[in-house]
């Protein structure tokens, strides 16, 4: 089921981040940034059985960032690429610090959250910190990675070249950098590897699935293009 599952999120999540493009254009995709920064990073702390590999979950919600940056890129510039890695960390850090902040506060006699909240949010701080430096490194190669194949390449037919090209380097940069930091010494050596191995494959396959979404954005703003130009 959990396949099943797993197939049903990405759906979910590409058509969330279309939607949003198409109703509220750019600033659509960078309120989605911080969205999938926050949800990303609680969700990557449940481990699962996927494809009889052993995983995190949160790969699609993160993957889709690199979509996100990627649009960006191919329709308003590098610039606006930039911006929304910078949204991201700053959501990141944000959240870091506000929700360990709430765990200083003694739970009142009829609380039942606290428990559960420092269940989640007290490795917050080292996961955070692998996110940052991943999703730093990673989306600065991707919007770089991109632009460069862009200039080489700008003819339309050549967006799933650079959009595939860019991300999974990127995407294989994240998965070493966050799986490293963030979990070394919590699971044997070789579980760490599968999760490293499993996170980058499922990255992966999020990163060739997002194509025909790029492609739709970009016509998009080719139809936008021309009716502003009548």
């Amino acid at each position: 089921m959990n396949e099943l599952f797993w197939a049903l999120m990405l759906l979910f999540n590409f058509g969330a981040i279309i939607l949003a493009y198409r109703f509220w254009g750019k600033i659509g995709l960078f309120i989605w940034i911080p969205i999938a920064s926050i949800v990303a990073n609680i969700q990557v702390t449940k481990t699962i059985d996927l494809f009889g590999l052993t995983a995190t979950l949160g790969n699609i919600v993160y993957a889709g960032s690199f979509l996100v940056t990627d649009i960006l890129n191919e329709n308003h510039g590098k610039k606006d690429a930039r911006k929304a890695v910078g949204i991201g960390f700053f959501s990141l850090i944000a959240m870091m610090v506000l929700m360990n902040m709430a765990l200083w506060f003694r739970p009142g006699a009829d609380d039942f959250a606290q428990e559960s909240l420092v269940t989640l949010f007290s490795p917050m701080p080292r996961i955070v910190l692998a996110s940052l430096i991943a999703y730093g490194v990673s989306q600065l190669h991707d919007v770089w990675s991109y632009n460069m194949w862009k200039e080489k390449l700008p003819a339309r037919r050549f967006i799933w070249l650079r959009n595939n090209i860019s991300t999974m380097i990127s995407q294989l940069i994240d998965s070493v950098i966050f799986t490293t930091i963030a979990f070394f010494g919590t699971f044997p050596t070789h579980v760490l590897v599968e999760i490293t191995i499993s996170t980058y494959i499922l990255k992966w396959i999020v990163a060739v699935c997002d194509t025909p979404f790029i492609y739709l954005a970009s016509s998009w703003r080719e139809r936008a293009e021309l009716m502003e130009s009548r």
